[in-house]
């Protein structure tokens, strides 16, 4: 399987697109199109475990890493959609450094971390490629834990400093509702706030990831340090596509 964490923590560029309709048709437009990963959204999203499956296989077909975000930091959640092949897990709503511990070692098989082991799963080629899955695996899953409160960019620097933690990634809406700015992504708080996280990472070798709301702010965001980066979704796309189509029509009604 394919892993992009080395290439994460290098700081290179990672454009991801979300999958957020539980469609394996979408997963496989995202690896076509040539999106470094596909990030499947299984917190907001509307699939669930029996959609992710056909996601994986669809993410396979051109060999893009499938970072899947789970619903809440809960051992469980971990090693159902690890045994499942993906090559790392974005954990919501972190707000310490216990939290993101936790996480760390929901990633990792022991001595490590606190992973359960199994042979016959999707990851490991069923049994097939097991030695080497689990020689390789706690180097090379990628760990994303999300900041999405004050009280988490305020212990932005104690996350970060977890090992075994490798991208902070903020979640904007969730983060500017919490600081009371709703949607205002260029307020200056919200941008103190990404200053803040992405110092953090530089500090301790960590990535700083972000959703980017609107592409105009791409550039700007790649200059303040954010590299892993999610930059559009499968239902916003459709949704927007659909729009423009009506509006362009609807004048000839």
């Amino acid at each position: 399987m394919q892993f992009i964490r080395k290439r994460v923590l290098a700081g290179d560029v990672m454009l991801g697109l979300g999958a957020n309709l539980g469609s394996s048709l979408t997963v496989e437009m995202i690896g076509a199109a040539g999106f470094d990963w596909v990030w499947i959204d299984c917190e907001h999203g509307t699939g669930d475990y029996s959609e992710l499956i056909p996601q994986m296989q669809a993410a396979g077909i051109y060999n893009t890493p499938a970072i899947v975000r789970i619903a809440w930091n809960e051992v469980p959640r971990f090693k159902r959609v690890l045994d499942l092949g993906a090559a790392g897990i974005m954990v919501p709503y972190v707000t310490s450094a216990r939290e993101a511990g936790q996480a760390a070692l929901a990633m990792r098989y022991p001595p490590q971390g606190i992973r359960g082991v199994a042979k016959f799963n999707r990851a490991c080629g069923f049994g097939q490629n097991f030695a080497t899955y689990f020689k390789q695996a706690n180097d090379n899953l990628l760990t994303v834990v999300q900041i999405e409160t004050k009280e988490a960019v305020d212990r932005a620097e104690e996350i970060a400093a977890v090992d075994g933690v490798d991208v902070l990634f903020i979640g904007p809406l969730d983060l500017s509702v919490n600081l009371d700015m709703a949607d205002n992504y260029e307020h200056p708080q919200f941008l103190q706030a990404m200053d803040s996280v992405a110092a953090a990472c530089r500090k301790n070798g960590k990535a700083a990831g972000i959703l980017v709301p609107k592409l105009d702010f791409l550039e700007s965001w790649i200059a303040k340090g954010f590299t892993f980066l999610v930059v559009g979704s499968d239902g916003g796309c459709v949704a927007a596509g659909l729009k423009s189509i009506y509006e362009t029509c609807s004048q000839f009604k």
